[in-house]
């Protein structure tokens, strides 16, 4: 940890608070989490192609300032988060019987919390129509989970667009 805290410039490191050098990088606009296991982990970019050019770019700051890195990263993509808005209301209330797998407890939490099968997502409903979207692994499986929820959601006469 030393010697890349020694190399790059504006990286930050308090071990008692955190166990890993917080690298963030303007372009793209992310910031890499190091860990002394050799693990990154890259948070706050826009998109998984914005992920992996990012990870590439600390890899390569890193080899360029003389830190021996001898395999190829190996890329994987964990979890996503997205949020939007069905531009709707949603009863949550009336979802929390007619959709499996909810939980919904307004006085801890205004939100909706219901797991998905397919794919296997857990969504953040808001009564506004707003959402969030965690657990996806490609940006495919978050615009599946988001059709699937607004089907779902229409079906059962849920969501009120006026």
């Amino acid at each position: 940890m030393d010697s890349v805290l020694k190399v790059l410039p504006g990286v930050e490191y308090k071990p008692e608070q955190f166990p890993g050098l917080v690298y963030k990088l303007k372009k793209p606009r992310a910031a890499i989490l190091m860990f002394s296991t050799g693990k990154m982990i890259c948070t706050g970019a826009r998109s998984e192609r914005l992920a992996k050019r990012a990870v590439m770019k600390a890899v390569e700051e890193l080899k360029r300032n003389g830190i021996v890195i001898l395999a190829k990263p190996d890329i994987q993509v964990q979890n996503i988060v997205a949020s939007g808005d069905l531009y709707g209301e949603i009863d949550l209330e009336k979802t929390t019987y007619a959709l499996k797998k909810t939980i919904y407890e307004p006085e801890q939490f205004p939100g909706l919390i219901y797991r998905m099968d397919e794919p296997r997502t857990v969504m953040l409903l808001f009564t506004s129509g707003k959402f969030v979207c965690t657990g996806a692994r490609s940006e495919s499986q978050v615009y599946e989970a988001v059709k699937n929820l607004k089907e779902n959601l229409e079906k059962a006469k849920l969501i009120s667009y006026e």
